[in-house]
């Protein structure tokens, strides 16, 4: 995922975002394109401690010198349940809110392509399935393209496409998956590595 984002360098081979293809990017230009179009939620959430929760919400615009289409913003932050909680810093967050920070950080630039690691592993079941909500809608209302790796099979339902990976190599897909065909396509191949 982090090659595919242009966090890390591919040893071969080529990545495209749209039309732009990224792995012969300089520095500049790369920094710039992930800052512009790319959204990040981090499992380690990544965020800045010496911000309260909106000002790191909004950093990537603030860098980018773009101010904030506060509608949206506004849905993002309701979206994910900050609203009461803008004004505090991490440490004075719960790692569920600090999660919800991460994830209302990638949405709210609208950029083209988000990349999630585990984006509700720190959420409750509730918490979790409105931020999956949104992340689907901004697939089907927006035109957004989420790229999320996950082993929660619930998560995965919300895919239109699911790719299965072992040691670094696509092994199986699903389209339209639910969560018990995912579960049980993990199963199989819990099963299988068992046998092997």
């Amino acid at each position: 995922m982090h090659c595919l984002a242009g966090l890390d360098t591919v040893t071969s081979g080529q990545i495209y975002l749209d039309e732009t293809e990224i792995t012969g990017l300089k520095d500049k230009k790369l920094t710039r394109l992930r800052r512009d179009r790319i959204g990040f939620i981090f499992q380690a959430f990544n965020l800045l401690p010496t911000l309260n929760a909106i000002e790191n919400i909004t950093l990537p615009m603030d860098i980018a010198g773009r101010k904030p289409d506060q509608p949206w913003l506004d849905r993002v932050v309701e979206t994910v349940g900050l609203a009461e909680r803008l004004k505090h810093r991490p440490t004075q967050l719960s790692g569920g809110q600090q999660q919800r920070v991460a994830v209302a950080r990638a949405l709210a630039a609208r950029p083209e392509i988000i990349f999630g690691d585990e984006p509700t592993g720190n959420l409750d079941s509730r918490a979790g399935a409105e931020v999956l909500g949104f992340l689907r809608r901004s697939v089907d209302d927006l035109g957004q393209t989420i790229v999320m790796v996950t082993h929660d099979p619930v998560a995965a339902s919300y895919a239109d496409r699911v790719l299965y990976l072992a040691d670094g190599r696509i092994v199986d897909e699903m389209h339209q998956p639910t969560a018990e065909q995912v579960l049980d396509r993990m199963k199989d191949f819990d099963a299988r590595g068992r046998t092997s």
